[in-house]
């Protein structure tokens, strides 16, 4: 192996390390997928991760100077096709690679800078947020998948938003206690943590479940090798949905829901042989 590629291979490791640290499920998703996706997808979630942890985790530290250097690096790894930060050399390199849109990159990136200011959002906020911090890595996700063809890109798109869409916002119930004691905010618009009552959890569980009809459809036509991966994290999560939906609003808001991992595998493995039987 040549010492470029050397280089190369060993960024991707870097954030293959980083999915598996931070998410159980997400690494469970992408095994499933072909694995010519594997490394690009490893990429992207270490890209999203790492700007996350800069504005959810740093509290001692200007998190507004982190995010403005991050935000340099990664423009500056896109042009020149190269940075030692392994997270965004790799990134860099799938953005180039699958054409990725810069204007998916900026959305994020503003996504996490509205973590740096807002603790409540009214509606246009909200959805602005949503589509940034997670509509936009469907999409990044898409462009891998679809390999190159706009067309297919094109009609899958809606359907991608809708499941980036669902994943956050069940993200914002399951962690709504933390978001709120740690760090002060509440994504959903109108919506008082110290009255969350039944009420605003049902409004706020029909727009979820909306958005994951809606999604569904655009899974069924995704690209063969991405397929699976994606229904077993739209399987994950609706099933993280549900059992929040069968749960009091007070229970939310003073523990947060996990899904175990032995329930995780038991999805994986049940999801894998339904769609290689043809039931899924």
């Amino acid at each position: 192996m040549d010492a470029k590629l050397l280089f190369d291979q060993t960024t991707f490791e870097c954030s293959k390390l980083i999915t598996q640290r931070y998410s159980t499920s997400f690494t469970l998703g992408i095994k499933t997928l072909d694995k010519k996706f594997h490394l690009p997808i490893y990429a992207i979630y270490g890209f999203v991760r790492y700007a996350d942890e800069i504005v959810d985790t740093f509290h001692d530290k200007d998190k507004k100077a982190l995010l403005d250097q991050f935000k340099k690096d990664t423009y500056e790894a896109i042009e020149n096709k190269i940075s030692l930060n392994p997270v965004l050399h790799a990134f860099q390199l799938i953005v180039n690679q699958y054409q990725i849109e810069l204007d998916l990159i900026e959305a994020f990136l503003k996504s996490m800078e509205m973590d740096l200011d807002f603790k409540t959002y009214n509606d246009s906020k909200y959805h602005e947020y949503i589509y940034g911090s997670a509509e936009v890595v469907g999409l990044m996700c898409l462009k891998v998948f679809v390999e190159g063809d706009q067309k297919q890109y094109e009609s899958l798109k809606s359907p991608a938003c809708k499941l980036g869409a669902a994943f956050q916002k069940v993200n914002f119930l399951r962690d709504i206690k933390s978001d709120f004691e740690e760090r002060g905010r509440v994504y959903f618009p109108g919506v008082d943590f110290n009255s969350f009552d039944k009420s605003a959890k049902e409004l706020i569980e029909e727009d979820i479940q909306k958005d994951f009809d809606e999604a569904l459809d655009g899974i069924k036509r995704l690209p063969k090798g991405a397929k699976l991966g994606v229904k077993v994290a739209y399987l994950y999560y609706q099933k993280l949905f549900d059992k929040i939906k069968g749960l009091p609003a007070e229970t939310i808001t003073q523990k947060r829901i996990r899904i175990p991992n032995t329930k995780k595998l038991s999805l994986l493995l049940g999801t894998y042989f339904g769609m290689k039987l043809g039931f899924s």
